[in-house]
């Protein structure tokens, strides 16, 4: 096995691995939506999950880069100088769907959730367009909306979850479902910031199998040992 046929392996793996993880974070907001208004779309965490950062960006997107790495791979269907290349090929699709995801969750990060807002977890201040991913401005990413003791607006009071503990007391109980606003808080952030660890990791993952299949097309793959009978 050559050295571009273990890291082709490695790769494939850690794609598959990631790109699983991708969609189940991204599936959380929205199995939480629809267990508790018993449809999607109604009153939902943000806007954000409905970009599909996990599920489209670093899933489906991913997917033939992944697929194809596996194949390249020793004892592949695709052991080849051709599967090689293709891998470094379809990688490129996994870059960007990679930087999608992290560009929609760090945005997501930015503006914290809908009940952080005026208009509460209201879907009427959803706006689908690219361009509101070209907004994003490092002084942003202060997090107050997160370590606040509370990001409600005056005018907009959550409703608590039969917990005695307050949105006051955030500081100091740390991650709790207190109240609605401190779920939405910890599910937002936790979703998230795991998406961009996971468009991170695919992005690094995809740059590496850009050139590394590259380079086994060019050296060529170990030859398979013919069975003596």
């Amino acid at each position: 096995m050559t050295c571009c046929e273990g890291w082709t392996s490695f790769n494939g793996f850690s794609l598959l691995t990631l790109l699983l993880l991708g969609v189940v974070l991204n599936a959380i907001p929205l199995i939480i939506n629809l267990v508790d208004e018993g449809q999607y779309f109604k009153n939902p965490i943000s806007c954000f999950e409905w970009w599909f950062p996990g599920i489209i960006g670093a899933g489906l997107m991913v997917f033939p880069g992944t697929a194809m790495s596996l194949a390249a791979r020793k004892r592949g269907c695709w052991n080849s100088k051709t599967g090689m290349f293709l891998s470094s090929l379809w990688n490129v699709i996994t870059v960007v769907g990679a930087t999608y995801c992290m560009l929609v969750s760090l945005q997501a990060l930015s503006e914290g959730p809908l009940i952080c807002n005026s208009q509460g977890n209201s879907n009427a201040s959803c706006r689908f367009s690219f361009e509101n991913l070209s907004n994003i401005h490092p002084e942003s990413f202060d997090l107050q909306w997160f370590f606040n003791e509370s990001c409600v607006p005056n005018d907009f009071h959550a409703p608590p979850m039969n917990n005695d503990t307050t949105a006051g007391d955030w500081g100091k109980s740390g991650l709790h479902f207190s109240s609605q606003e401190n779920r939405d808080k910890t599910i937002h952030f936790s979703v998230f910031l795991g998406l961009v660890l996971v468009g991170l990791l695919e992005l690094l993952c995809g740059l590496a199998q850009i050139v590394i299949g590259f380079l086994g097309c060019l050296c060529g793959v170990s030859k398979r040992r013919s069975r003596i009978v």
